[in-house]
Formats: structure tokens, sequence, C-alpha cells
């Protein structure tokens, strides 16, 4: 069973606070944390993402962006990523994480499975199509998990 997950995506600013925070209403036995590949250390989420995550009833107003770390990998059961690429560069950094890292678009697109794109510096309309992924994407993983 997969007790602690670590949601990882490009400045921790965006996506993966906002799945993390998602997942762990969802999951609130469970322990759900966030990070980043190239993190904008210290910031908040993105007022975009902020607004959207705040009119879904999610409180974000406490997440600091942080940078992914080896450790985080090895102290997580499960990590997922936005994007295939990202997949490939947690390997990079922890090879023995690989095995536990997946899509957390996995199951979307009728289980084809898809990455889910960055937002950062695009349109409301962007961050929406974003937001709406993250709420289907981890309503089928707290199902499947």
């Amino acid at each position: 069973m997969f007790q602690r997950i670590l949601i990882v995506c490009a400045g921790n600013i965006c996506r993966s606070p906002v799945a993390a925070a998602m997942l762990a209403r969802l999951l609130p036995e469970r322990e759900i944390a966030s990070a980043g590949l190239g993190a904008l250390e210290g910031h908040e989420v993105a007022p975009q993402a902020r607004r959207l995550a705040e009119a879904d009833g999610l409180d974000v107003s406490a997440h600091r962006a942080r940078q992914l770390r080896s450790e985080m990998l090895t102290a997580h059961d499960l990590i997922l990523v936005m994007s295939e690429g990202q997949r490939r560069a947690v390997g990079d950094l922890a090879p023995e994480a690989l095995g536990k890292t997946l899509l957390l678009g996995r199951w979307l697109d009728h289980g084809k499975g898809r990455d889910i794109p960055d937002p950062y510096r695009k349109s409301d309309a962007a961050f929406e199509h974003v937001h709406g992924l993250l709420t289907d994407a981890t309503s089928t993983w707290a199902k499947r998990i």
C-alpha cells in the first residue's frame, strides 16, 4: 500500500502543490508531499493556480516550493510526475526510484495516459485546463490506490 506519495513537477508552484492538496483531501490517511525538479524554492503557489485551488475549497496558502532531492525519492512509496521527461529526470537523480515513478496522468484519456502540461506564465484558460486535468487525474489515482 502506498502510504507516502510524492508529486513532482518543474517549479513546484503550479501543478504539483495543487495536485498534492487534491490527493491529500481524497486520501487524508496518507502522507502526500510535492517538490520540483527545478523548484522556485520558497515561492508560493502561482496566483492563477491558487485561485482555482481555493475555488475548489483547497488551502494551498502554506505551500512553499522546494527542490526535489534524491532522499525524498527514497523516502516515498510512489512518485507521480507530470511528464515522461520528468520521469526520466527522476531516474537520473535516483535510478532506484524509477520503478515507483509513474505519470499522474497515467489513467487519463480512457487509460491511454497523458502528460499534464505546465501552465506557468500562460493564460488563465491554460491554468483552468490543467486544473481540470489535475482534478481528473487525482480522483482516478485515489480510486486505484
